[in-house]
């Protein structure tokens, strides 16, 4: 899920569109109402956040380190203008990354995907057997090379659990991550059909199952 904040809605129901073109869930919020929900969300809503969108609003300088007291993930922020001044201060303050709008979803996806690269470069590494490479950006991902074809929903589990490989997810996690922590016209066991037609054609294709599942604890991609 990803989070955007704009003083001007018309700019955050852009940008939510698009997200909801790429099939992924987006919240819209004004400075106001954002900083409410910061404080207000449990933590696993908040864990399934992938990344924040800053666009124009007050008071936008002081948020990295608000957000940074209750989420880890990557935070990009929009400049309408090309302002040398504003970038390096936009950085100073904790922002990972400033991009000049207009800008497709995909580029952000991909600058989103390089910062938790980035991010979990320190983690202790989880030996693969068979390389799988995920893109985050709308591809398919591969494995040895060679298409891996998922329906979208599968597709976006998968990223879900390969970005947070090593820790575990829970079940509601991933369906706040999939679909949005506001939508109530899911069941939440969906969750379970999509896992079990992703690890069977996983192992179909491995020949092990890359993702460990513990019952009422959770899944942990251990690739």
């Amino acid at each position: 899920m990803y989070v955007v904040v704009d003083q001007r809605q018309i700019v955050t129901d852009g940008y939510v569109a698009g997200f909801d073109r790429e099939g992924l869930p987006s919240l819209g919020f004004n400075a106001g109402d954002f900083r409410e929900w910061l404080t207000a969300a449990s933590g696993p809503d908040l864990g399934c956040v992938q990344g924040f969108l800053l666009g124009d609003f007050d008071g936008r300088m002081s948020c990295a380190d608000m957000i940074r007291t209750h989420c880890r993930a990557p935070i990009i922020a929009l400049n309408e203008t090309r302002s040398l001044e504003q970038t390096l201060q936009l950085f100073t303050s904790g922002i990972d990354d400033v991009v000049r709008k207009p800008v497709h979803v995909r580029e952000i996806l991909a600058r989103v995907d390089a910062i938790w690269r980035r991010i979990n470069s320190n983690a202790e590494a989880v030996p693969s057997r068979k390389g799988i490479q995920v893109f985050f950006d709308g591809r398919d991902p591969e494995i040895d090379g060679e298409k891996f074809v998922l329906p979208r929903r599968e597709r976006h589990i998968l990223e879900y659990l390969v970005r947070n490989r090593g820790r575990r997810v829970s079940k509601a996690q991933i369906f706040n991550a999939i679909y949005g922590i506001f939508n109530e016209n899911v069941e939440e066991n969906v969750v379970e059909g999509h896992m079990s037609k992703l690890r069977k054609k996983l192992r179909m294709r491995l020949g092990y199952d890359p993702i460990e599942a513990k019952r009422y604890l959770g899944y942990t991609y251990v690739g």
